[in-house]
């Protein structure tokens, strides 16, 4: 059940009665009536500004439509009570039963407690990584990497048919650079003496194995040949072996794409996307011949006016026009990002979303103009920024890794402090904040490091029951006997506090994927699990309040109800993050 869709319902049928007795205009909508938490706990469970919504529409002050409202909705038999506040307020307060009924929802839905049909089974393209195929993936790829898995992970959940997407840029001069790089390892592993590594190409260690599959490959017939002749050669196998450890790398972190689609393609195999793409806007009257005004920071002596094919992305939002073909006809960069999406939109997606680098950001305003030019603005198109991360141990700076040459790769973090607790503190920060992250701080057993304290939370539940079964012997935890326990015996304000926190976990997937925020996720697990803890310690304090009660084994049971949604609700969100949900922990 979805508490707030729930009271939004009789919120509405309400505002319905209301008009039906003409206490309402009958003219106007009250469909679009939503429902919050308010942020002060002691203006009750559920607020609702209807009577400000509707107040203008129905020539009727606020709070005389609220005290109207506050008249039908407290007779239904779950509020407690009902009060208007403020200009037009109207806040809900439900009796215990009310939140009982979650537990039953959450024991009967399981692993699909929270879903939704917000989708509707569309076809989105989520792309995201597309790092440069030039060596293994870095930390900073690696925060665009969980956040883009886990933004899709919970696009699935409420109903899109999700497409996961790397862009491989294998066109570009950073290509013939990454050939030219392995070339020269190849002849090292010919044995030749390549001394230090001219600037400009890339020094790190992971381009060997390139060098020798080359020479287990080809000998030494490469040596003979001139760069014209080897460099299409050695580009190729550079480009294969760099994406299967790059693919390597993803794995370890448990991301997986569907679709690799080349850069290079966009202009071979007999079809030319970027052309059909440029023909398309031409066909709009969106491509002309111009020059763009001289950039700011660029002196006149800097400058040179020239003549090229532009695209009028202004008329989209963009703050100039944008060139797509240079003075000498070649096509520039964007006009190649132009014709993969155009092809993302002529395999049927009309919901896209990017992931860029912190490093991208000038490129939003173009990118989301092309596209809306592409579709006549039908295309719903997001992209997400992941700022840079920053790596400490015990408060200092991280050395560079001598492996990448220049920088920390994934591989090396996920070695030292495993999957999970980079998956979640990828996670536990807004993606356009910049990230800190402590290798000391996310593996230590202690409330300050989220991913333990959530998990432990998980294992806790688990042990509650472990510990149940040895306290009453022949116990049936089943959730058929949880299902039938006598949830008014939950009474404690620690339990009905849970309980709330567990009913807004439909509410907080439907906000966390209308935003594209899966850190949204994680912040209220964290709560959640703030709030078996403390439960749990409240126990040790009363044992009144402890979740196996002794020699009571109807309340016990009542209780591990409880506690099975709790760990439910856990396990559900640490699997859209992509994080394991221990049952034991060391």
């Amino acid at each position: 059940m979805n508490v707030f869709a729930h009271v939004e319902g009789l919120i509405k049928a309400s505002l319905e009665a209301m008009q039906a007795d003409g206490e309402l205009p009958s003219d106007i909508d009250v469909s679009g009536i939503e429902a919050e938490t308010p942020r002060d706990k002691s203006h009750g469970d559920v607020a609702t500004n209807a009577a400000m919504v509707l107040a203008k529409k129905a020539k009727m002050k606020p709070r005389d439509i609220a005290e109207k409202l506050k008249q039908r909705i407290e007779t239904d038999a779950d509020v407690e009570k009902a009060d208007v506040a403020g200009p037009g307020f109207l806040n809900l307060t439900f009796r215990p039963e009310f939140w009982h009924a979650t537990v039953l929802s959450i024991l009967d839905d399981g692993a699909v407690y929270g879903r939704a049909n917000l989708g509707g089974n569309a076809k989105m393209n989520v792309e995201y990584v597309s790092a440069n195929p030039t060596g293994p993936m870095h930390v900073g790829h690696c925060r665009g990497a969980v956040f883009g898995d886990a933004l899709a992970r919970l696009l699935e959940f409420v109903g899109y048919d999700v497409t996961r997407e790397y862009y491989i840029n294998d066109a570009g001069g950073q290509v013939d650079v990454l050939a030219r790089s392995a070339f020269l390892r190849y002849r090292q592993a010919l044995g030749e003496d390549i001394g230090e590594i001219p600037q400009g190409l890339y020094p790190g260690d992971y381009l060997m194995p390139v060098g020798e599959a080359l020479v287990r490959e080809q000998g030494e017939a490469l040596r003979e040949l001139d760069e014209a002749q080897w460099m299409p050669i050695v580009r190729a196998k550079s480009i294969d072996m760099m994406m299967d450890m790059i693919r390597e790398d993803l794995a370890a972190l448990n991301i997986n794409h569907d679709v690799f689609f080349s850069e290079a393609s966009l202009q071979a195999s007999g079809r030319n996307l970027i052309k059909e793409a440029v023909d398309a806007l031409k066909s709009k009257g969106l491509i002309y011949q111009g020059v763009l005004p001289r950039p700011k920071g660029h002196d006149d002596g800097e400058w040179e006016e020239r003549e090229q094919t532009l695209f009028h992305s202004t008329e989209f939002g963009d703050d100039v026009d944008r060139a797509i073909a240079k003075s000498d006809g070649s096509y520039t960069y964007f006009a190649g990002d132009i014709g993969y999406h155009y092809d993302k939109l002529q395999r049927g997606f009309v919901h896209l979303i990017n992931v860029f680098g912190a490093d991208h950001i000038g490129y939003i305003k173009r990118m989301k103009s092309a596209v809306a030019a592409l579709s006549d603005g039908q295309a719903e198109f997001d992209i997400k920024v992941c700022q840079l991360v920053k790596l400490f141990r015990a408060g200092e700076p991280v050395r560079m890794s001598k492996r990448a040459g220049t920088f920390v790769t994934l591989r090396d973090v996920v070695e030292e402090v495993g999957r999970d607790p980079v998956r979640f503190m990828m996670l536990y920060r807004k993606n356009d904040a910049s990230l800190d992250f402590d290798f000391a701080k996310v593996t230590e057993q202690s409330k300050d490091n989220p991913v333990f304290y959530v998990q432990y939370a998980h294992a806790r539940a688990a042990s509650v029951f472990r510990n149940a079964a040895e306290a009453f012997n022949g116990l049936d935890a089943s959730t058929d006997a949880l299902r039938a326990a006598d949830l008014g015996q939950l009474t404690d304000p620690g339990e009905i506090e849970l309980i709330k926190m567990l009913a807004a976990f439909p509410r907080l997937i439907e906000g966390a994927a209308r935003a594209h925020e899966p850190h949204r996720l994680a912040f209220y697990l964290y709560e959640v699990a703030s709030a078996l803890h403390a439960q749990w310690a409240r126990g040790n304090d009363s044992p009144q309040l402890r979740f196996i009660a002794q020699g009571d084994v109807g309340l016990t049971i009542a209780r591990l109800a409880m506690i099975a949604a709790t760990r439910q609700v856990i396990s559900s969100g640490l699997d859209l993050l992509g994080v394991e949900a221990p049952d034991t922990m060391r």
